[in-house]
């Protein structure tokens, strides 16, 4: 696997000039590398400069200070139609092309290869087609782009720099607009494209669940501070993001990879089906209580199936519960008689 970044800093700063020579520095001393085959995804609250390194990145902007390298050459040595031969962008804001054709919108990609008159020949129309399908949406090829739902567009855009055969691809916030279901199939369809087709892949998203399972590599950026790189693993593992999360109010549980309102501290024992305690665990986070091994001294939950629970405590009798909704109520209820007894 070739391992050699597509893009790479050094000393990057990044931000906008003002009148009178002054400059509004966003961040500086950016050393940054993305890697082909892997899915680099950008988090940082509204306003920490994402879409400000992202649009640097792709030469939309200038930067203030520092050095931004493609394929080992300086960005600024590249034209722009040599841009458009490795540099895919697909940018947050919807698109108002609902007057054409998802076929005609795809096609525009092959710009960079059609010339003046951009007359589509037999290979382009091979590729817009296996673009169309890579993204799964061929069957509507021939509909109208105001036809589609949010996700449709949204993989109809990726199309389109699939079409352009770049190797990076740069999105700014590419899920921002979709449900639930289309930000997965969004996420697992950029996970493909870098595994299957060996593209570099760099997103910004606020979706920290989807950017934990998806992102080979995270950019953690926030005002103030220096932008931290790793894998999600080692960036949970070694509190980087317990410390870029720590908000008022809020915290973030390295055991579970979710922000919480608050931390829990009262332990409780868990074991048994996987499934199961891992969904019997998600109910305790949320109320409390903090999944623990099994201790004898503490309650503990023994998880047999999601039907099938039995709630152990040292001063009473088992009991055999139904469902998480009977296991809450029944803890409930145990604070209560403990609270009695004080």
């Amino acid at each position: 696997m070739n391992l050699t970044p597509v893009i790479t800093t050094n000393a990057l700063a990044i931000g906008y000039p003002l009148k009178g020579g002054r400059q509004k520095v966003v961040h500086e001393r950016l050393d940054l590398q993305v890697l082909p085959g892997e899915v680099t995804c950008l988090l940082g609250l509204n306003g920490a400069g994402k879409s400000t390194l992202l649009r640097t990145l792709c030469s939309f902007q200038p930067p203030l200070r520092g050095e931004i390298h493609l394929q080992g050459k300086p960005l600024t040595a590249y034209s722009p139609l040599q841009l458009s031969l490795l540099l895919g962008v697909v940018l947050t804001e919807k698109t108002n092309a609902g007057g054409i054709t998802v076929y005609d919108l795809v096609s525009l990609g092959r710009h960079p290869y059609t010339g003046f008159f951009g007359q589509l020949k037999a290979t382009d129309h091979r590729i817009i087609h296996e673009a169309l399908q890579a993204v799964g949406i061929g069957h509507k090829a021939q509909a109208y782009v105001s036809e589609l739902s949010d996700g449709e567009r949204q993989k109809a855009m990726i199309a389109k720099t699939l079409a352009q055969e770049c190797p990076i691809i740069i999105l700014d916030e590419p899920t921002a607009f979709l449900d639930v279901t289309s930000r997965i199939e969004t996420m697992v369809l950029l996970r493909q494209l870098a595994v299957r087709q060996n593209k570099a892949i760099l997103l910004s998203t606020h979706d920290l669940d989807l950017a934990i399972q998806m992102g080979d590599r995270l950019w953690l950026l926030e005002k103030g501070r220096a932008l931290t790189s790793g894998s999600p693993e080692d960036l949970i593992l070694t509190g980087a993001f317990e410390s870029f999360f720590q908000k008022d109010g809020i915290v973030f549980d390295p055991a579970t990879g979710k922000l919480n309102t608050q931390r829990p501290d009262k332990p409780i024992g868990v074991e048994g089906d996987f499934t199961t305690a891992y969904w019997v665990g998600n109910a305790l986070i949320r109320n409390g209580y903090k999944p623990s091994p099994v201790d004898p001294s503490t309650i503990n939950i023994h998880c047999h199936t999601p039907q099938h629970l039995t709630l152990t405590s040292p001063n009473s009798n088992p009991i055999h519960l139904h469902s998480i909704h009977e296991l809450l109520e029944s803890l409930r209820r145990e604070e209560n008689r403990e609270i009695s007894e004080l």
